[in-house]
């Protein structure tokens, strides 16, 4: 770190509770919502207590002479990180996703609440072990785990990057048209789209279809190399499925052409609303990223 203190920025995202209460307004009205579905407020009720007990902690655990930023996940991409931050999410995986692309080589810790609903994959820090690990990192003792992301640029020189996967397709996930070619080969497909996937995606939506197809594959999450896969292709006289999966490396890109009349998108991680148009005639250049996860192990 440099000889600034540094800077803790607190990620989070509205939990259950705050949804329902910003869609009904009261709690006795989200209550009675819940109740109509056979659900129960106390459950969702005590996943957000949990939540904001863990905010607190992890804010009471950052160095008096630190300063301290709060961020929500739907307001990261106006948000502007420096070098000298260091990023805490806390809550469930899927926000560690979430702002990966946002970082660029700070260090990362993913605070678990305790709560139900988080995997523990990248939420692996409970809020007693925030402060040493603070501490390590300024002293430059921290262990990082550099995690692999990809790299999607269209033919504009527009990027995005993921964590765990790319969707490349149609946003409604109906049947995309397209051409691919990865190496020597190419061939036309006609399938519900692309997924591109790191080996830390691949405990996630790469792994349902590795399940549904039986095709699996081992793939370390610092590894630079990354998966794809062709769901669902459908075999025709104008379209194939014998490229409908395998791996990316460094030198060894994927390149799709859309044929796509309109929707077709590209997205990462899961947020659809933050896209890449892949619409008829563009070009799309699926790559490894040249910058990863830095995430610090609490170990």
């Amino acid at each position: 770190m440099s000889s600034l203190a540094p800077r803790v920025v607190i990620v989070t995202r509205q939990s259950e509770y705050q949804s329902l209460l910003a869609t009904h307004g009261t709690r006795g009205q989200a209550a009675f919502f819940l109740q109509s579905r056979d659900q129960h407020i106390d459950d969702v009720e005590a996943v957000h207590s949990a939540l904001a007990a863990a905010i607190q902690q992890t804010k009471a655990a950052v160095p008096s002479d630190w300063s301290v930023a709060s961020v929500e996940r739907d307001d990261l991409d106006r948000f502007l990180f420096t070098s000298n931050d260091i990023v805490l999410a806390v809550g469930q995986d899927g926000l560690v996703a979430n702002l990966a692309k946002y970082c660029s080589g700070q260090p990362v810790i993913g605070v678990t609440p305790g709560a139900a609903g988080s995997e523990g994959i990248l939420t692996t820090v409970s809020t007693t072990e925030v402060a040493d690990l603070l501490g390590r990192i300024e002293r430059n003792e921290a262990r990082i785990n550099n995690r692999t992301m990809v790299s999607a640029q269209v033919g504009t020189g527009e990027t995005l990057c993921a964590l765990n996967e790319l969707f490349i397709g149609h946003r409604s996930h109906q049947s995309a048209r397209y051409l691919i070619r990865i190496g020597n080969e190419e061939e036309y497909q006609s399938s519900s789209g692309v997924i591109v996937s790191t080996g830390t995606g691949a405990t996630g939506w790469a792994k349902s279809i590795m399940t549904a197809t039986n095709q699996m594959f081992d793939i370390d999450p610092t590894a630079p190399n990354a998966l794809y896969f062709a769901r669902e292709p459908w075999p025709s006289l104008h379209s194939g499925c014998e490229l409908r999966s395998g791996s990316i490396a460094p030198g060894r890109d994927l390149h799709l052409t859309s044929r796509i009349n309109d929707g077709g998108v590209v997205f990462a991680d899961g947020i659809e609303q933050d896209y890449l148009r892949f619409d008829w005639g563009r070009r799309v250049t699926i790559s490894i990223a040249q910058k990863t996860l830095n995430l610090v192990s609490p170990e």
